[in-house]
């Protein structure tokens, strides 16, 4: 599956940006699908994803209640609204893919094939 990350840009503290991540060549439905970010001078890390299985939807404590994940499926499209953005929510936004992944790996980037290019959103004080 290839992956287009887009929405990133830059916005005040407080405000808001939806992320969009289209995907296209297999059944999109057949992935589980994640968000990552990568701070300057910082690891990648995992903010949210939604297992194929399940639909289960899982984030990382520092976004819980401010970022949503959905998917359209008929789109083939992953959505990340954020909301209540921060300056420490600054960073390149990527999202994956994979078709084989379990609960343990979820947050593991070396667990997915798949990657979009990223896109980055800026949040000034």
């Amino acid at each position: 599956v290839q992956l287009q990350a887009s929405g990133g840009g830059l916005v005040q503290a407080g405000g808001s940006l939806r992320l969009s991540c289209a995907a296209s060549g297999r059944l999109f439905s057949a992935y589980t699908m994640s968000w990552f970010r990568q701070a300057p001078g910082k690891d990648r890390e995992f903010v949210g994803g939604v297992k194929r299985s399940s639909s289960t939807i899982t984030y990382e404590d520092s976004v819980k209640g401010r970022f949503t994940i959905s998917r359209d499926v008929a789109k083939n499209t992953m959505y990340l609204q954020m909301n209540n953005l921060r300056p420490e929510d600054t960073a390149i936004y990527y999202c994956a893919a994979s078709p084989t992944i379990i609960t343990s790996q979820l947050r593991v980037p070396s667990s997915y094939q798949n990657w979009g290019q990223g896109t980055l959103v800026t949040v000034s004080s």
